[in-house]
């Protein structure tokens, strides 16, 4: 199943439904700090590189040059050969590198984002319904969420039945989700009157704006701020409980 329905626990009446903000929001980035993950993952990649030795120099990027060039969409290739690769040693190394970056022994390095919890928090607190639109496999979504006791924050998820979408994070894939959630949240009858999607990538944004909704780009995650910028989302901010406290001032407007 590539879209999963998580029960809203917060309102369950007709009139609720009607009257409830409804926030979209990407995983990895506002939720999740990857960072780790995909640092792990770049030196599991060059690890046999290493061993085979030859006429290689192997250099390790730290993980605050890579995770800059991640941030300024530096292409994975141009790492690799930064890193000491050549030719069809960095084939075999971007290969290596997407056959294991959700292997579940690299899962355990993802991180919640050091503010998500309270933004979450705010936002159920406020009545916001809370669905994630991502490029991950659900059951890593939902065992993530579970380990973190955020389960009740969540309203609805919509996810992809590939372990291979959320690396590449192609537009086209996310654009596709976001289609798919939207529609549904509508059938359903909430308010999607002045939805949010939230992200933090240029496909979040395209697809937000491709079906009409304000976009918030959070900067905590895998774009820089400066290449953010250039897809001119709605608003630009550090991570989600800043979004959070924003859109808490709005419904409490709204209320009044």
């Amino acid at each position: 199943m590539d879209a999963i329905s998580i029960p809203d626990l917060l309102h369950t009446g007709g009139i609720a439904k009607m009257t409830q903000s409804t926030l979209f929001c990407d995983f990895d980035g506002p939720i999740v700090d990857v960072s780790e993950r995909y640092y792990q993952t770049y030196r599991c990649g060059l690890a046999p590189m290493q061993a085979t030795g030859g006429d290689l120099s192997i250099r390790h990027l730290s993980k605050a040059q890579f995770w800059t060039f991640k941030q300024n969409r530096v292409p994975d290739r141009q790492i690799a050969h930064w890193s000491g690769l050549e030719g069809d040693h960095i084939d075999t190394f971007l290969d290596r590198v997407s056959a294991l970056v959700n292997h579940p022994s690299l899962l355990v390095h993802d991180q919640l984002q050091a503010r998500a919890y309270a933004g979450l928090s705010m936002l159920h607190q406020s009545g916001v319904r809370v669905v994630i639109v991502t490029l991950r496999p659900p059951d890593q979504v939902m065992a993530f969420l579970a380990r973190h006791g955020l389960e009740h924050t969540i309203s609805d998820l919509y996810g992809m039945p590939t372990d291979q979408a959320a690396y590449r994070n192609q537009t086209h894939h996310k654009i596709e989700r976001l289609q798919a959630a939207v529609a549904a949240q509508t059938r359903q009858g909430y308010d999607l009157s002045h939805p949010w999607m939230i992200g933090d990538t240029e496909a979040d944004i395209m697809a937000g704006q491709a079906l009409g909704l304000d976009t918030v780009a959070v900067t905590c995650g895998i774009r820089s701020q400066s290449y953010l910028q250039s897809f001119r989302p709605t608003h630009l901010m550090p991570d989600l409980w800043t979004a959070a406290q924003c859109l808490q001032q709005q419904v409490l407007l709204g209320r009044r």
